[in-house]
């Protein structure tokens, strides 16, 4: 593995890498516009259709649980089939399942399709930022930092389809089932319908741009040498310069023991758990990356989820909860949270910062705007300290999006990075419970979140390795 680092930074950067920034990229953004997508629907969908529970919001539940599902899929598949699959496919089965979705005729069938929509995407940036670290010279390993940046242009896409659609074919914020038709609310259904066909061109790209292939990581966990060097003079060749690394070097190095087995082996399959605990301090870095991805699993539904409820209920409070003005401040939020991941790039690359301190710069700043949105009492203070707040969230979120493959051990990466992410969704739905019972129209929930990113300051320092400007492995 450290040759083949090597021979990597050896190439440097090339056009293929830059590609796969982009194309990685649409990953993120698919996962975080389909996430606010079904959140944003919610509120019209319920508004026409009326709640199955008296309790349950559904739709983001349902939500959860295919993220939960597609997490698992996608993450503890891709140490034994590859990265390669999920990369090609995945955005199709999204965009289809969202173009279907449109054109649900209830509640329930429309909360099916968005379970099956999320599991689409549930392992999306799993495998992005796992694919896109295991093709990067160490010089630009800050920019799976930085790809974060798409996770927030997905946001700010739904946010201003949003303004587009639900400000102008909603039905009025007091209308209730029997004053709401279909004719009226067709909002959810245009924005479901326009992302679709954005997905499904972001899918269309990731195969004709670029041929992808098996990482050179994966290639060599799985004692598949040749092909080691094939990929590796490939990518050198776009740069017209030699590869440095040699079949006869790798050879020389052994064998990966178990490989002979089945890839399905429970041998091998068993190994890619005992890897990622394999010493005393990896264990201890496995568990609080695990703890931290549970803690914002349940932060996220009770602020993200349900942020449009949140600015209508503060909009009743300051005199305007006309649709237009809610989405519109819904799309200012969003738009606010691309300047997240392009400060955490900036962070994690000071001598003293660092990923572990960049996590916690981000959580405590989230904590003490998320207390300050409880005392809001003006339009202008809602709307700032929302979109402060949103910011602030996404120099948390980028960061922890590239540390988690960083410290991960590259043969068992997308089995750990998946433990990860299905436990983030088991939080998430807890968390959609917890708000499905507090009452969103108070400041209950952002108490909860503002006391869950203070714990997040803690496991962020606790964290035992620190990745800035050390090579993954």
């Amino acid at each position: 593995m450290a040759l083949a680092n090597e021979a990597i930074d050896a190439i440097g950067m090339t056009s293929f890498q830059w590609k796969l920034f982009f194309l990685n990229g649409f990953g993120y953004a698919v996962d975080s516009l389909l996430i606010v997508c079904q959140s944003i629907a919610s509120p019209a969908v319920q508004q026409e259709y009326g709640l199955p529970s008296a309790h349950i919001v559904g739709i983001p539940l349902a939500s959860q649980v295919g993220l939960l599902v597609g997490a698992g899929v996608w993450g503890f598949s891709a140490d034994i089939i590859g990265r390669k699959l999920a990369f090609n496919t995945s955005l199709f089965g999204c965009s289809i399942f969202v173009l279907i979705a449109g054109g649900m005729p209830d509640y329930i069938s429309f909360a099916a399709i968005v379970a099956i929509y999320s599991a689409c995407a549930g392992g999306n940036y799993i495998l992005d930022a796992t694919n896109f670290l295991e093709f990067l010279p160490t010089t630009h390993a800050w920019l799976v930092t930085f790809m974060a940046i798409w996770w927030a242009v997905g946001y700010t896409i739904t946010g201003l389809l949003a303004w587009a659609f639900m400000s102008n074919y909603s039905c009025a914020p007091d209308a209730t089932t029997a004053t709401c038709p279909r004719s009226e609310n067709m909002g959810w259904r245009y924005l479901h319908l326009t992302c679709g066909a954005l997905v499904l061109v972001m899918a269309l790209l990731r195969v004709t741009v670029i041929n992808m292939t098996q990482t050179p990581r994966w290639l060599l966990s799985n004692n598949r040498d040749e092909e080691v060097i094939s990929v590796l003079n490939r990518i050198a060749a776009m740069k017209n310069v030699v590869n440095p690394l040699s079949l006869d070097q790798l050879q020389s190095e052994g064998i990966v023991l178990h490989t002979e087995k089945s890839a399905w082996s429970r041998v091998r399959m068993k190994l890619h758990f005992q890897g990622l605990f394999q010493t005393r301090k990896l264990a201890w870095s496995t568990t609080v990356i695990i703890a931290n991805w549970f803690v914002i699993g349940m932060v996220t539904p009770l602020f993200s989820v349900f942020l449009p409820y949140y600015l209508k209920s503060r909009g009743a409070d300051t005199g305007d909860d006309s649709n237009y003005t809610t989405w519109r401040n819904y799309a200012i939020n969003q738009i606010s949270g691309v300047f997240g991941p392009i400060i955490a790039g900036i962070l994690v690359e000071f001598n003293h910062i660092g990923r572990r301190g960049a996590l916690a710069i981000g959580a405590a700043i989230t904590m003490i705007l998320q207390f300050g949105y409880t005392q809001i009492k003006t339009p202008a203070q809602n709307v700032g300290v929302s979109a402060a707040i949103t910011a602030a969230s996404n120099i948390y979120y980028g960061t922890i999006y590239a540390y988690t493959p960083e410290v991960l051990p590259s043969a068992h990466r997308a089995t750990g990075y998946g433990i990860c992410v299905v436990l983030n969704r088991v939080g998430g739905i807890l968390g959609v419970i917890v708000g499905s019972y507090a009452n969103v129209a108070t400041t209950a929930p952002l108490f909860v979140c503002a006391s869950l990113y203070a714990l997040l300051i803690v496991l962020s320092l606790l964290l035992p390795f620190e990745s800035r400007g050390k090579r993954s492995q």
